[in-house]
């Protein structure tokens, strides 16, 4: 009896040391969150915020309202190919081409790269903690802090953080299972696209990778809200080791990380610029009326404001 007790202790031991997600995890992304935290704010004054922004209105007591942004944001992420312009050509073709090369590389990478079952727990860890925790308790904890020191420029970035990490976590989730890609880990581990059509589809979901859109989104916000070079080197650093350590771990193929990178990029420009404080576009606000709460539909037009 106390051989199968202690047999049953190891087997837990081993599941709760194996989970991808555990406290300890969660403690240093915490920790780090504060850290990052503490750099920030000590120099928020670099860019003071000059007027309203529309991220204000979004808040625990107005959750609506994030929603609405949100849908808003997902809204011009599925329609930005119809707004390009030749000057995108710029980094498009680079990023189609990088692209092209990289998938047909994947293969040959991963199996130069082998498989090192110590090495690759040790990078999905990093990529854990860097890519998901830690932005997140970033946003939760940043949300808290400014409402304590009423500090709305650190409220304003943790909430365009939240809700970057929102949009990027829908995107991803509808571009994995349209893309249906196999990672390194599945099949013959070659990343094949459908590999048995509908019949058992979702057959994966390696592409793009979802730890490097949500972090390079969440970097891209607080760049741009605090962009001193410190702050850059900060969170650039922090979104390149997280993507490069999705393949050290073997979670994913170079392509997967490349593209979830450039879109977690683009989507975290996409919310700083429609709802940092300052620029011009549609804003939604919840009110107080005669008639009790209501919303306010308002528009900038570059310093003009109009409301109904």
């Amino acid at each position: 009896m106390s051989q199968l007790t202690d047999v049953g202790m190891a087997a837990v031991r081993r599941t709760l040391i194996g989970r991808p997600y555990n406290t300890t995890m969660i403690l240093r992304a915490v920790s780090l969150a504060l850290i990052f935290l503490s750099c920030l704010t000590g120099r928020a004054q670099a860019v003071p915020a000059t007027a309203t922004s529309s991220a204000g209105d979004c808040g625990l007591s107005a959750l609506q309202i994030c929603a609405l942004h949100v849908l808003r944001d997902e809204g011009l992420i599925v329609t930005s190919p119809l707004r390009i312009q030749t000057l995108d050509l710029l980094w498009l073709a680079p990023f189609a081409a990088g692209t092209g090369y990289t998938l047909t590389k994947d293969n040959s990478i991963m199996q130069d790269l082998g498989s090192n079952p110590s090495r690759e727990k040790n990078f999905n860890d990093v990529s854990n903690v860097l890519g998901i925790y830690a932005p997140v308790a970033y946003s939760g904890i940043g949300y808290i802090a400014s409402s304590i020191r009423h500090d709305e420029h650190l409220r304003e970035t943790s909430i365009l953080a939240g809700e970057a990490q929102v949009d990027a976590l829908i995107l991803n989730k509808a571009l994995e299972y349209a893309v249906n890609r196999q990672d390194p880990k599945q099949g013959d581990r070659t990343g094949r696209f459908w590999p048995h059509g509908l019949k058992s589809w979702p057959d994966g979901t390696s592409m793009p990778s979802e730890h490097a859109m949500n972090v390079w989104a969440f970097a891209r916000v607080v760049a741009g809200e605090y962009p001193g070079w410190r702050t850059q080197a900060i969170v650039y650093s922090m979104a390149t080791t997280v993507s490069f350590s999705r393949v050290l771990a073997r979670q994913h193929f170079p392509s997967d990380v490349i593209v979830g990178s450039t879109m977690g990029y683009l989507i975290g420009g996409l919310v700083v610029h429609h709802r940092a404080a300052g620029l011009s576009g549609l804003s939604l606000a919840s009110i107080q009326t005669a008639n009790g709460r209501g919303f306010e539909i308002s528009y900038n037009f570059g310093g003009q404001h109009s409301s109904n």
